[in-house]
């Protein structure tokens, strides 16, 4: 498994009965600051990432490793089989049980929208039928978008297939916009005020450099055989293919990419997504703590 960066923090200012919030930009070393926590101060580290959820793709969705596994309790990571559907709304009532379990949950995650869910609340919209999600998925990506009404795209980061289909979705299953149903959101189960919640946010620069020798590693740990055992099973229509590097690997063994056109293409989208991670915590996280990571390691 990739190394894992180090944070600064001084872990006696976490109280140990109060629940831990971590979000931050994929490679920027969320995973070891929560296991840090854990050691040091209890808990059971809960995940909150829409890819980690899934089985298929443990190495390129960077879930720990069974050492780290070993060293604290993990709950959420790969108990889903690849094929499945998950929503905001899933997680939420997978992560509900831990925030009055035994062990305070320290939840960790690159998934902007599950902390909100969880923090801000979440509106209770029906599950997609089945033939609806088939349906959108047959759709291409713009199609979708002339389909939603101007409240919701302008509300929508319109690049991001997966929001836009569940829009559409929504809207197409319910005959109402996902914003209307917004309007009648209950109250969070874990309102800020309750938790300890960190973002982290690192050095561009150092960033980068990090997620390139992440995948590096990725690929030394097993990340194409990983491929290699899904490939027979690969469809790009699921939500367990949008794990970064699937899809390049998958093309690779196909023989439409070398290994190397397939790393640089792969660390270009994670470069990407860490882009969209960054400017989700600065418009929606002012009020969590802020971790400046160093630009060492």
């Amino acid at each position: 498994m990739a190394s894992r960066a180090k944070t600064v923090i001084d872990l006696t200012e976490i109280p140990p009965d109060r629940p831990v919030l971590i979000h931050g930009p994929t490679a920027s070393g969320k995973s070891a600051l929560a296991l840090r926590i854990a050691e040091a101060r209890g808990g059971v580290i809960v995940n909150a990432d829409a890819l980690q959820v899934y089985q298929g793709w443990p190495i390129l969705s960077a879930q720990p490793d069974a050492a780290e596994r070993t060293r604290a309790p993990h709950a959420l990571y790969g108990h889903l089989p690849f094929d499945a559907p998950y929503s905001a709304g899933d997680w939420l009532r997978d992560v509900a049980p831990f925030l009055s379990g035994p062990d305070r949950p320290i939840i960790v995650g690159g998934t902007g929208l599950y902390f909100a869910a969880l923090t801000e609340g979440l509106a209770d919209i029906p599950r997609t039928p089945p033939e609806i999600r088939a349906e959108a998925d047959a759709m291409p990506h713009d199609a979708l978008i002339a389909e939603l009404d101007a409240e919701t795209r302008a509300g929508l980061d319109l690049r991001n297939r997966a929001r836009v289909q569940r829009a559409w979705e929504v809207q197409r299953a319910t005959g109402h916009s996902i914003r209307a149903w917004q309007v009648d959101t209950p109250p969070p189960l874990l309102p800020l005020a309750g938790a300890v919640p960190l973002v982290l946010v690192p050095e561009v620069d150092w960033l980068n450099a990090r997620i390139a020798r992440r995948f590096d590693e990725m690929i030394d740990a097993g990340a194409l055989n990983e491929a290699r055992a899904m490939r027979p099973r690969w469809n790009p229509a699921l939500q367990s293919s949008r794990a970064i590097g699937a899809a390049e690997l998958i093309a690779h063994l196909d023989g439409r990419m070398t290994l190397e056109q397939a790393r640089e293409a792969a660390v270009i989208a994670s470069r990407q997504y860490a882009k969209r991670q960054r400017t989700w915590s600065r418009a929606r996280m002012g009020a969590w703590r802020r971790l400046d990571l160093p630009r060492t390691g």
